[in-house]
């Protein structure tokens, strides 16, 4: 097993690998702090360039833009009341206040928690993931395709508004998945004689479209970027010894929070913020001063959204299945590189389990140490105008197409995709369940055909499987749930009109 240590941590510390992470995580805080951005944004983006740099140095650069976006988006939260994701959105309720008259002390707190959580996350995933694995070791193809029914059934928690929208999101990427050759019969399916589709649905170009070019539409619409009235000077941004002290607690009980709801498919890093948040605010001895500039009610959802990096991650290399929405961009750009996310992963590429891991460490200390040393810079960001940021996009989103296979017909799927995903965004359709079903639907699809091959054809094979049968169940459940708690508050509201009459 130390073998496997030392050759991961001796990759990860390679000055091109450290230079890739600390690059990657200098544009994941730029694409944090630019409201209107995100960090599937950011990923998506970034991910076909990475093909160019290896195996190892591309997936390190995704992990340094995965955790410097979730930070960044703190910055503008803090200094001008606008969150650059939705995770920093609790952020606001503290910081901005704060940041009225100590600005550098706010960000100070910020950075502090953020890297703290961050780290915390990654050693939980050091420690639970290779245990998870060894139980999933012994997972058939029952199991498997339950696995792949149970990650398609977060789509109640990654579609914000309908979960009818975003079950229908996930089966339009179910039906994508199908097309192209059968993996088990060799016909082609639904590629209409085009030679482009017969190897399925190009999924990066898909990707960026869907996501990036679709959000680079929608940012045509909105206004532009309101930057900050006055130029913010930043005093001292280290934190206070006292600061240290008031937050510890709170930093410490939300990293747990957030390395909890990361590793529970279909939350994400503005559900651990909130409730990060809410528990500090509970708990605390005098409350009186949240929503006035407390340092705790800064700490609270930065430690929660920063740990759930790592915590999203543990269900994703151990059981292939991505606990939010940019674990699931992440999962796709695994694949694509050759790697495989599973139990067998920890059997077959220790070494490369582990890279990942201290790649994850070595990005939360590159956050860190960027986060003190240069936010005066990143703290200009927030007032790039859209009407600069959005051709930029473009360009970005076109070439990278173009990088992965050097085929124009990528960036013509691009530009349909994202077309597509423009109006189902009109629409109010998440893209995750799309992304979801389009990632999952080969491994369900493989796996029903080999399970009902070896019970000729009978689907009770799921059921007399305990694994598979529990899985089954708490997808049902998952899908069934919102519904029934719809209705139940439907019937109250009659039962309160009602009564008023």
């Amino acid at each position: 097993m130390m073998e496997y240590f030392v050759s991961a941590l001796t990759q990860v510390v390679q000055p091109l690998n450290l230079a890739v992470i600390l690059l990657g995580t200098i544009v994941g805080i730029l694409a944090g702090a630019m409201p209107g951005l995100s960090s599937i944004m950011a990923l998506t983006i970034v991910t076909p360039f990475t093909f160019s740099l290896g195996g190892n140095s591309g997936i390190l650069m995704l992990l340094g833009v995965f955790c410097g976006a979730i930070y960044g988006g703190s910055i503008t939260a803090i200094l001008i009341n606008t969150p650059g994701t939705a995770n920093s959105a609790a952020t606001c309720l503290d910081g901005y206040p704060m940041s009225r008259h100590s600005p550098g002390r706010a960000l100070a707190i910020s950075t502090m928690a953020s890297t703290f959580g961050g780290l915390f996350s990654a050693f939980a995933l050091f420690f639970t993931a290779p245990m998870l694995a060894k139980v999933a070791l012994n997972f058939g193809a029952p199991e498997y395709f339950a696995l792949g029914i149970f990650g398609l059934s977060i789509v109640t928690g990654i579609s914000s508004k309908s979960v009818f929208k975003g079950i229908i999101g996930a089966i339009i990427g179910l039906a994508l998945a199908t097309v192209g050759i059968d993996v088990i019969s060799g016909q082609p399916r639904f590629a209409f004689g085009s030679v482009y589709l017969m190897g399925g649905i190009a999924y990066i170009p898909l990707l960026i479209g869907v996501y990036a070019f679709a959000q680079g539409l929608t940012l045509i619409e909105e206004k532009v970027t309101e930057k900050a009235k006055k130029d913010i000077k930043l005093e001292r941004i280290l934190p206070t010894w006292a600061d240290i002290k008031k937050t510890s607690p709170t930093i410490l009980g939300c990293s747990v929070i957030g390395t909890i709801i990361g590793a529970i498919p279909g939350t994400g890093g503005d559900i651990a913020s909130w409730l990060g948040y809410t528990q500090a605010k509970r708990f605390a001895k005098d409350s009186s001063q949240f929503g006035k500039g407390d340092p705790r009610g800064i700490a609270a959802p930065e430690s929660a959204n920063n740990a759930v990096s790592g915590g999203a991650l543990i269900p994703l290399l151990t059981l292939g299945i991505p606990g939010d929405a940019g674990s699931a961009v992440m999962l796709g750009a695994l694949m694509m590189q050759g790697i495989i996310p599973s139990p067998l992963l920890f059997e077959n590429q220790p070494v490369q389990v582990y890279i990942i891991i201290f790649g994850l460490i070595a990005a939360n200390i590159c956050m860190g140490l960027l986060g003190f040393g240069g936010i005066r810079i990143f703290s200009k960001i927030s007032g790039v105008p859209k009407e600069i940021l959005t051709p930029i996009i473009f360009v970005f989103c076109c070439v990278g197409t173009f990088c992965m296979n050097h085929n124009v017909y990528d960036i013509f799927f691009m530009l349909i995709a994202g077309a597509v995903g423009y109006f189902l965004i009109k629409l109010d359709f998440a893209m995750p369940p799309v992304i979801l079903g389009l990632i999952l639907g080969p491994t369900i699809e493989k796996n029903l055909q080999k399970a009902l091959v070896l019970s000729d054809g009978s689907f009770s094979i799921f059921f007399t499987h305990p694994i598979s049968c529990v899985l089954i169940v708490i997808a049902v459940v998952s899908l069934m749930l919102p519904l029934i708690t719809y209705f139940v508050k439907k019937k109250r509201g009659k039962n309160e009109e009602a009564a008023a009459e």
